[in-house]
C-alpha cells in the first residue's frame, strides 16, 4: 500500500524520524517545518495523506487544518502536545480525521496511517452501491453525499460514520462501536469525539440541527438513522 504522504512537523529531528518509519513501510515522503509550506506543498501535489503537527509557525496547524478541509477531503492526522479533551476535540471538529498526542510510539502512529490509508482506498474502491435512506443518499464510491439532490460537503471522518450508519437503517450503534469502525479503539479518544461528528453531520444533513429527524439520538445507547420518511 504505497503512498505519498506530507510530514509537517517543525521539529525536524521527529520529522526526519517519521521520514524513516514511513520510507520503511515504502511510502513516498515529503517534509514540510511551517504551515505555509504545507499550505503550499499539498496545493502543488496533493498527498494521500498529511500528518500535522498542531504547534507550526507562520500558521498554526489549527488554521491549516480548517484551510484545506474547506478546499479538499484530504485524509488528515494531527500530532499535537495539547493533551487536553477540548483542544483535541477542537481538532476534529476543524476536520481532522484522527489524532495523536505526544509523545507518541511510531509504530502507534505507522499502524494509525495504515488505518487511515486503507479507509481511503477503500471508500475509493467501486464495489459499493448507492445507500438511500429517504431523501438522503450517499455513494461510497464516489465518496459523495446528497440530501434531496442538493450535495453535501462531508469530511472523510463524518463520511464514515454516516456511511456506517446509513448500511443498516434504524440499528442503534453505540459510541465505543462508532469509534472502532473510525479510528480503531483507542484510550486516548472519548466519546465525545463521536458526539461532535454526529453535532457537525447534523447541521449538514437536517432541516433543523436542534430537532433531528435523521441522525437520531437513542439516550443512554448510542445513535441510529432514523428507517423512516424525513420530514
Amino acid at each position: 500500500m504505497c503512498a505519498y504522504v506530507l510530514v509537517a512537523e517543525d521539529d525536524e529531528k521527529q520529522a526526519e524520524l517519521l521520514r524513516r518509519y514511513l520510507e520503511w513501510e515504502g511510502h513516498a515522503v515529503g517534509l514540510v517545518h511551517d504551515g505555509r509550506s504545507v499550505l503550499d506543498s499539498v496545493r502543488r501535489r496533493a498527498p494521500d495523506l498529511l500528518v500535522l503537527d498542531v504547534m507550526m509557525p507562520k500558521v498554526s496547524g489549527l488554521d491549516v487544518c480548517r484551510i484545506l478541509r474547506a478546499e479538499s477531503d484530504l485524509p488528515m492526522l494531527m500530532l499535537t502536545a495539547r493533551a487536553t479533551e477540548d483542544d483535541l476535540l477542537l481538532g476534529l471538529d476543524l476536520g481532522a480525521d484522527d489524532y495523536m498526542t505526544k509523545p507518541y510510539s511510531p509504530r502507534e502512529l505507522m499502524a494509525r496511517i495504515r488505518t487511515l490509508l486503507r479507509r481511503t482506498r477503500r471508500a475509493a474502491t467501486p464495489v459499493e452501491p448507492l445507500l438511500r435512506v429517504g431523501d438522503l443518499a450517499v455513494d461510497p464510491v464516489r465518496h459523495e453525499v446528497s440530501v434531496a439532490g442538493e450535495s453535501v460537503e462531508c469530511t472523510p471522518g463524518e463520511f464514515q460514520l454516516l456511511e456506517l450508519l446509513m448500511s443498516q437503517p434504524g440499528r442503534v450503534f453505540t459510541r465505543a462501536q462508532i469509534l472502532e469502525h473510525l479510528h480503531g479503539f483507542d484510550r486516548h479518544i472519548t466519546s465525545r469525539t463521536v458526539d461532535v461528528h454526529v453535532m457537525n453531520l447534523r447541521r449538514k444533513i437536517e432541516p433543523d440541527p436542534r430537532r433531528p429527524v435523521r441522525l437520531l439520538t437513542v439516550y443512554g445507547v448510542g445513535y441510529k438513522l432514523a428507517d423512516g420518511p424525513h420530514g
